[in-house]
Order: C-alpha cells, then structure tokens, then sequence
C-alpha cells in the first residue's frame, strides 16, 4: 500500500512550495506577498502559503488563499483588523480565490513547547515560506504517530461546542454555506487524523483522506465520502450542517478521545 507525505526514514516530507502555485494564482500571491510586507512592515517575522494553492490542487474562483503570518509579537487588534482588511480587499480584487484566510501568531508561540505538536508541526510540514525567515529551521522532524493525532485535533469535543452555537444561531442559506464547508473539512481531517497512524502516511487531499478513514471504519465510510464531497462543493443545506454537529461529529470526538486521547489545554 502506497504511502504518501513520509521519507525514506518515516518523517514528514513538507508538503507544498512556491514552484507548485499555478498560473492562475500567481497574481494573487504575488499581490499577497508584496501587501503583507507593506502592511506589516518591520511587526512582520514570517508569511506562509497553506493549502491547495502551495499544493498545486487549487481550483480558479473554487478554492481559497490560504495565509499564516508569524509576527515578532503576539497579535493585537490593529494586526487583526489589519488583517480582515487584506484578505477581503485581495479577495474582491482577485477573482481566482473564493475567499483569503489569514491565521495571525506570535513567533514566540509558533516555537513554542506547547505548539511543538500543533501549530509547530503544521508550519514545519504543512505551510510554504513566502516571506522572512523560516521559522521551521528551529523545529524537529515529524512522525505520523498517536501523539501528534492527539494534538492536532483531540479537541474536536471543544470545537463541536462552538459549532453548535453558531448552528443554532444561524437562519441564511449563506451561513449554511460557510459552515458546510468549514465543518466538513475539519471532519475529514480530522477523521484521517485518526486512522493516521495505524494507515502510517500522510495525505492532505480530502477524498483521499475519506477513503483512508474508510477502511478502518467502514460503517461511516459514506459519511465521510460525502463530507469530502461537500468540503469541495459546499452546500447551503441546514440538514447537511445538523447532521456534523449531532451524528458524525459527536461519534467522530468520542471515537477520538478514546483512540488517542485529549488535546492538552491552550
């Protein structure tokens, strides 16, 4: 069975890079990359590609930009103000993208003990260098094992907290839409996440990643198909979103928890 994301040796191979980013997202991250530095000037450490468009899988005018800054303290308001304005301006001005996610981290937390197997892992293995030094050359090496599953997502118990208030609170097609989408790919991450160890490789494709939850779990295999299915082509179905809050991802966390563990508290 094919193993993906690993070396020779079963670390993490980062996933992504600059040469990867298709001509049609070129403009786009190329107005990101000069916009960032002018916005944040000297605050700035790092910035960081994610996702599809590092990957060479993004979709024009279906998948978004994704972006991880590393400032050289923690953020404050002006920095996420900031923020929310660069990613909506750049938005609107590039068709290409459906929507720029901008994540804001102090430096000091991304090296931190307590990040090493969350947000240090993610930007060691998941994220590309598009701007400053890369903070990765003072993070270890990965391996695919029960305690980095832990970490990164033993708290989906928490998370399922916050989206049943948001479900509840929620009455426009719209808000169904962006849910649909935000929930079902934290699911099927989530749930390759968990079989990720016994399956001893990584993948960040969601249909991939369906079908490798699948063979461990058969009985929610359909499930989970479909949640990759709507992560690519969300739906502004009420239904769909109830079904995330009160079936898969109840079983998901408690299959978690018990299978790996609770995520230490941040």
């Amino acid at each position: 069975m094919e193993r993906r994301g690993l070396d020779a040796y079963g670390y993490f191979e980062r996933e992504g890079s600059l040469g990867l980013v298709q001509p049609a997202f070129a403009a786009p991250v190329a107005a990101a990359r000069g916009r960032i530095a002018e916005a944040y000037g000297p605050r700035l450490h790092s910035a960081y590609l994610y996702g599809s468009v590092p990957r060479g899988t993004a979709r024009p005018g279906r998948s978004d930009l994704d972006l991880l800054l590393a400032l050289h303290r923690e953020p404050c308001d002006e920095d996420r103000d900031t923020a929310e304005v660069l990613g909506r301006v750049l938005d609107q001005e590039f068709p290409e993208t459906d929507g720029v996610g901008i994540l804001l981290y102090g430096k000091d937390r991304l090296l931190s003990e307590r990040e090493r197997y969350d947000l240090g892992w993610f930007l060691a293995c998941l994220c590309t260098p598009l701007l400053g030094a890369d903070l990765a050359e003072h993070l270890p090496r990965y391996r695919p094992d029960s305690l980095l599953a832990r970490e990164t997502n033993g708290d989906l118990a928490l998370v399922l907290a916050r989206w049943r208030e948001r479900f509840e609170a929620a009455s426009e097609p719209a808000e169904y839409r962006r849910m649909s989408r935000g929930f079902s790919r934290h699911l099927v991450r989530t749930g390759f996440t968990l079989v990720m160890p016994r399956w001893g490789g990584w993948t960040s494709d969601l249909t991939e990643s369906a079908e490798v939850f699948g063979r461990y779990y058969p009985r929610r295999a359909a499930q989970m198909r479909d949640a990759a299915a709507v992560a690519l082509a969300p739906v502004a179905d009420r239904d769909v979103v109830r079904g995330y809050v009160e079936d898969l991802g109840p079983w998901l966390a408690a299959e978690y928890t018990a299978r790996h563990g609770t995520k230490a508290p941040r």
